[in-house]
């Protein structure tokens, strides 16, 4: 057993280190950026438009495929609390790197605006990358464990693969990074609260 658990402390390192390597973008956003301007259409074939006009802020959530159980684990937060954001002038645009077809059975509920990029174009434009370390980082592994459990969880093969990392950018109406978050590994993101606090 001893062995065993040496084994996978040395493995999670090795990720640790050519994760590091792998996920390194060649540029990354920074508060008082101009965001580049995007007009996409959702997995609903409306247009979505950042920075938007419509609201004070535009919240982009870079999730990753549409099967994630660690990805919609952490949406149901958003869902649930979708009044107190809107109330708060933010309107979410989530991105996934999976088909509309594989997006619409579940995420086509959303009480927002979901966006299929399977090209990983929005990924590339916004420095978003990849690490070994997205799903060997331990903490990670509750909400893998918990996302797994979920009866109703998405399926699906992961499109894009399975080491995509999250990332989250507030975005003003004048098309200003307020504030931005590249994750480091699967389930590194902004919460609720944390969005809410940004926003004041």
């Amino acid at each position: 057993m001893g062995r065993i658990i040496k084994r996978t402390l040395q493995l999670v390192f090795i990720a640790y280190v050519i994760g590091l390597a792998v996920s390194a973008p060649a540029e990354r956003f920074h508060p008082g950026d101009p965001s580049p301007g995007i007009h996409v259409t959702n997995i609903h074939d409306g247009a979505v438009e950042i920075p938007s006009t419509k609201s004070k802020y535009v919240h982009l959530q870079f999730r990753r495929f549409a099967g994630c159980p660690i990805c919609n684990l952490h949406l149901q937060s958003f869902v649930a609390r979708i009044g107190e954001i809107e109330a708060k002038g933010i309107h979410e645009v989530v991105v996934f790197h999976s088909s509309k077809e594989s997006l619409l059975p579940y995420q086509g509920h959303f009480p927002f605006d979901v966006v299929g990029d399977p090209q990983k174009l929005l990924y590339d434009q916004f420095g978003v990358r990849t690490s070994l370390y997205s799903i060997l980082d331990f903490r990670a592994w509750p909400a893998m464990f918990e996302g797994n459990g979920v009866t109703d969880r998405p399926k699906g093969k992961p499109e894009g693969g399975v080491l995509g990392l999250p990332a989250d950018f507030l975005i003003s109406a004048d098309g200003r990074i307020v504030a931005a978050h590249y994750g480091r590994y699967a389930y590194d993101q902004w919460t609720v609260d944390e969005l809410l606090a940004l926003a004041k």
